[in-house]
């Protein structure tokens, strides 16, 4: 039986992992951690989230959990979740991020972190938008520069971070693909009189609004015709699922950076991360 804290599990992703561990056979629920202020703080779990009690309070020290679990799945900020990989260094557990909006140097620090234990890192553990990764690839493989590339992205009214990590692991991917950089060809919005496109160029375009799950785009312009890949997330469900898959994966794991493609078997071989 794998034992998980969930870090977060007062927030809209953190609710969501925690029911979907409830649910789920072979991993049991043994913490969660929120901020000091919340007002699940103290509470039973289960209560908080009207589910009956689970015999798990709410605690803002992640260290009163830990020693009795394998793993720790952080959905929360850049700071805290890298918080939770010095934990996880410092105790020899697992960890699954799902956090975004990293800046470079918090990103590199990150993967410092995560190369000294199990770490599963990823903007996105949906399975279908791991699926969506890989086949932008191989269509930008084949379209060549020939296609201009854009992408939308849209989300909720209370998401912090925009581009969102999965719009900027798509532009990541297919610049990759051909030979490009994203920091450099990237074009974040447009406004004025900007002039022609130019032939390298990724677009980001970014909608927030409501209570949109989460929305991505990434259409193929060529002269007649486009290609468009589209991944629409209905519930957070499923990114739930993901990460409580990737837990159960990833504490079997040698020593690693790893991300859903691995979790998945989706990464080529020879293709390391």
């Amino acid at each position: 039986m794998v034992r998980a804290v969930v870090v977060g599990a007062g927030g809209r992703m953190g609710r969501r992992i925690v029911q979907t561990v409830l649910e789920t056979s072979g991993i049991a629920l043994v913490g969660a951690v929120e901020a000091e202020d919340h007002p699940a703080i103290g509470k039973d779990v289960g209560d908080f989230l009207g589910c009956g009690k689970q015999g798990v309070v709410v605690d803002s020290d992640i260290n009163r959990g830990v020693d009795k679990s394998d793993v720790l799945i952080d959905f929360t900020t850049p700071q805290v979740a890298l918080r939770s990989l010095e934990i996880g260094v410092k105790r020899r557990l697992a960890v699954v991020i799902g956090t975004t909006g990293f800046s470079p140097g918090e990103m590199e620090r990150g993967r410092a972190l995560a190369l000294k234990t199990r770490c599963v890192m990823a903007p996105n553990m949906s399975v279908g938008v791991n699926v969506m990764f890989k086949i932008v690839a191989e269509i930008a493989d084949v379209l060549g520069a020939d296609y201009d590339v854009e992408i939308v992205e849209a989300h909720h009214r209370l998401k912090k971070d925009a581009p969102s990590g999965t719009a900027i692991r798509l532009g990541e991917t297919i610049a990759g693909t051909l030979g490009q950089d994203l920091q450099r060809v990237g074009v974040w919005g447009r406004k004025g009189l900007i002039g022609e496109r130019t032939s390298t160029e990724i677009g980001m375009s970014v909608v927030r609004a409501g209570d949109i799950v989460g929305d991505h785009t990434v259409i193929f312009g060529g002269v007649g015709e486009r290609l468009e890949v589209t991944h629409r997330a209905h519930s957070r469900d499923n990114f739930a699922r993901g990460a409580v898959r990737a837990a159960l994966w990833v504490v079997g794991q040698p020593e690693g950076f790893y991300d859903m493609q691995d979790v998945l078997g989706l990464r080529a071989k020879g293709n390391a991360r």
